[in-house]
């Protein structure tokens, strides 16, 4: 059984404007794999589709959103087994989502929200066994001394990483992390992005993160799924992300994506022989489209 299943996911917005369009893929649990694409290739949507957070469209065929064996949607509504994986779910966005004039503790404490009684969430009353909860996960994305600060006063990259402590609370089995360093500098990025490693390795935990710098892709993900103009374009291991293969795939687009030094690290730290692994990502991309559909979706 997959940690995450999409089968068929198509998104329009409005009348015409289709996001996705008849995505397909699986993602085994205790993957790292990242989504990249040019702006509007359908990252995002994507997202927000696994987590339940949007629905798909209702008239595309049989589209199925599975993660870790419960149904999130299924022909464009959401499912009633979604709020039983819900809180297995954890949502890291671009914007942090975190409440500027409370302290970073109490904003990592509300990832308990999902699991604790509405009474308690509602008047803020949290156990002694939750607060250590929460600043051992500080701890662990190395923000402890920042607790009692309010988060307003955090860099970027710590309210990012209090983001991502306040998955670890939810006790998230997996998370989704959209364009998780887009906002942030070279270094703070680079801790991120170690910080979801880590956590991916030590705990297990299934993440998928949308990137616009394909070289932290190469470097942290073993895996990566390419989206463009709403379509899964390949889907392998993103060492075989070279620019000129990107280039392949994406043509003038490709300028978007910032691939820089790390193209020669792969995503476990280990070397591979660079023309075997472009031949395997010729062998993942998926079939050429059909004129007609090139057409449908121009």
């Amino acid at each position: 059984m997959a940690a995450i299943s999409v089968n068929g996911l198509t998104k329009t917005f409005g009348k015409s404007n289709k996001a996705l369009n008849g995505v397909d893929f699986e993602i085994g649990h205790g993957e790292m794999v990242a989504l990249i694409g040019a702006s509007g290739s359908g990252k995002s949507t994507l997202i927000r589709l696994i987590a339940g957070l949007i629905e798909a469209d209702r008239k595309s065929g049989p589209c199925c959103i599975d993660v870790l064996g419960q149904t999130v949607q299924s022909g464009g509504r959401v499912d009633r087994a979604a709020s039983r994986v819900r809180p297995d779910i954890g949502v890291i966005f671009q914007q942090f989502n975190l409440v500027d004039r409370l302290s970073v503790l109490s904003n990592v404490m509300v990832g308990t929200l999902g699991r604790i009684s509405r009474w308690r969430g509602y008047f803020g009353i949290f156990t002694r066994a939750e607060r250590l909860m929460a600043m051992q996960a500080l701890d662990r994305v190395g923000i402890a001394p920042t607790a009692r600060q309010r988060a307003s006063t955090l860099s970027g990259g710590q309210q990012q990483r209090a983001a991502i402590a306040r998955a670890l609370v939810q006790q998230s089995k997996v998370m989704l992390a959209d364009e998780p360093i887009a906002s942030l500098d070279p270094a703070s990025s680079k801790r991120v992005m170690e910080t979801l490693k880590t956590i991916n390795e030590e705990d297990g935990i299934t993440v998928v993160v949308s990137l616009h710098q394909v070289d932290y892709a190469v470097r942290y993900c073993p895996r990566t799924i390419a989206l463009r103009d709403g379509q899964k374009i390949y889907d392998g291991p993103s060492s075989a992300l070279t620019p000129e293969f990107l280039h392949e795939l994406y043509g003038s687009s490709s300028d978007e994506l910032i691939l820089g030094s790390a193209t020669s690290v792969s995503g476990a730290g280990k070397t591979r022989d660079r023309d075997d692994d472009h031949e395997a990502a010729r062998a993942a991309r998926p079939p050429a489209r059909t004129p007609e559909l090139a057409v449908a979706t121009a």
